[in-house]
């Protein structure tokens, strides 16, 4: 078709890149565009509007980015074609620059795509809506109790960072700290355990900074948690990735006391040497961070710590690598997200001097991820033998279904189950990267 004629029952195509904060944006989107009458297809499809949710953390994340957006336009050059996200943020004018591309909204103003959408079929130029983010001041709500492919829902209720790390691009595209509403976040999560959910997963930007921006409060991450926990029946409230420090005394007494907060953490190491993490600009030192593991697992026996891995920072020498490579393996991580150093423009870190050639990070990955795989196989390990609640969430290749305890184990299982139930569950053996368990 060609854009600009009244179709009826439009059909809107979505891709998304990154983290979990964006795929649960995406999800709100597609919310909002079957409120407003639209069909919702697979991005392989021929669609009217396809809507690209880009990522721009590494250079890779760019040029996915980019292959993504020139593919929708190859499956329908006369599309409407919506690019928004952080690397539509960061770099709104190497977007326009792509032949086919119509809209681009960063990672503000995505509740108003619709209303935009309609505004630009009159115009039909391509048109920049992005916005200097620094001057957010809302949290942006997206609700997303209508439309989520998953077994787990992620409520995001956090948005911008305020930290600076000197790698990364994240604080320039998602701006300050905004956090969601109390009563509005209780009434979300209760429409979400209505529709049927087991488990919602808090996200955000910079998830620990919870309500920080209105200066000292209670209404912290732990009294959300708190208040999630009193005032829903969710069977299982998980968190996302929280920074070290932010793992206060109030969260972890509350994890320990409520068997429905999921034990596990998934706490950003970023480095296991203190001279790269004091040039990451890090609020921490091995020792401290050593010293939050320790307490965290002497007060929630069993709990998984998963962490967040950068190797071939700039002036990361053999010496520095050894030491991290060391540190991970002490701390007996559950699992390792192993990332390589990306230059990103605009961030300190691009123009450190001693950057790490490409063979070097890699083979420092392949490392790092072996130590991963064990780190998860020697915990699994104490658990064979025990029966855990698993949440069933995709069926097995060879026969079953798949799905994580509380504590972030992934298990296989044969036997009749539904997907988003909780299924009992015998853990008998380790294998490579999950456990093989027998339904109870």
């Amino acid at each position: 078709m060609i854009w600009g004629e009244k179709v009826s029952n439009p059909k809107v195509a979505f891709y998304t890149l990154g983290c979990k904060v964006n795929q649960n944006e995406t999800e709100a989107l597609g919310a909002l565009f079957r409120d407003h009458g639209y069909e919702i297809v697979e991005f392989t499809d021929v669609a009217d509007i396809y809507v690209i949710n880009t990522c721009t953390v590494t250079h890779l994340g760019d040029r996915k980015s980019r292959q993504i957006i020139r593919r929708a336009i190859k499956t329908n050059p006369n599309a409407l074609m919506v690019v928004t996200g952080c690397y539509a943020q960061a770099s709104p004018e190497e977007v326009e620059k792509i032949p086919g591309v119509d809209l681009i909204i960063g990672t503000s103003d995505r509740a108003r795509m619709i209303e935009i959408i309609e505004e630009h079929r009159k115009g039909q130029k391509p048109v920049t809506y992005v916005q200097d983010i620094m001057q957010a001041k809302d949290f942006e709500e997206l609700p997303v109790d209508k439309l989520i492919n998953r077994t787990r829902a992620y409520l995001k209720v956090q948005e911008g960072c305020e930290q600076f790390c000197s790698y990364c691009i994240i604080p320039y595209t998602r701006g300050p700290l905004r956090s969601r509403d109390i009563d509005n976040t209780i009434k979300e999560a209760n429409r979400l355990v209505d529709a049927g959910f087991q488990e919602i997963i808090l996200t955000g930007i910079h998830l620990g900074a919870f309500g920080e921006e209105k200066g000292p409060s209670s209404k912290n991450l732990a009294y959300l948690c708190q208040e999630l926990l009193e005032k829903t029946k969710v069977k299982r409230l998980r968190i996302g990735s929280i920074e070290p420090t932010e793992v206060t005394e109030q969260l972890i007494n509350l994890m320990s006391e409520n068997p429905r907060f999921c034990r596990h953490l998934h706490i950003p190491l970023q480095n296991g040497d203190d001279q790269i993490l004091k040039l990451m600009n890090r609020p921490y030192d091995t020792q401290r961070y050593r010293q939050i593991i320790q307490s965290i697992r002497e007060k929630v026996p069993g709990i998984g710590i998963t962490t967040d891995i950068m190797v071939g920072f700039p002036g990361e020498e053999e010496s520095n690598f050894k030491n991290s490579l060391a540190f991970v393996k002490e701390m007996e991580f559950s699992g390792l997200h192993v990332f390589k150093y990306s230059p990103r423009k605009g961030t300190p870190a691009a123009s450190f001097a001693n950057q790490v050639a490409p063979d070097i990070k890699e083979e420092r990955s392949k490392a790092m991820q072996d130590l991963g795989k064990l780190g998860f196989q020697n915990f699994a390990q104490k658990f064979i033998g025990q029966v855990y609640e698993v949440l069933v969430e995709t069926p097995w290749p060879q026969g079953g279904w798949e799905g994580h305890t509380d504590n972030y184990l992934r298990v296989v299982f044969k036997g009749e189950s539904e997907k988003g139930t909780m299924a009992k569950v015998l853990l008998k053996k380790v294998k490579d990267n999950y456990i093989l368990g027998q339904l109870v």
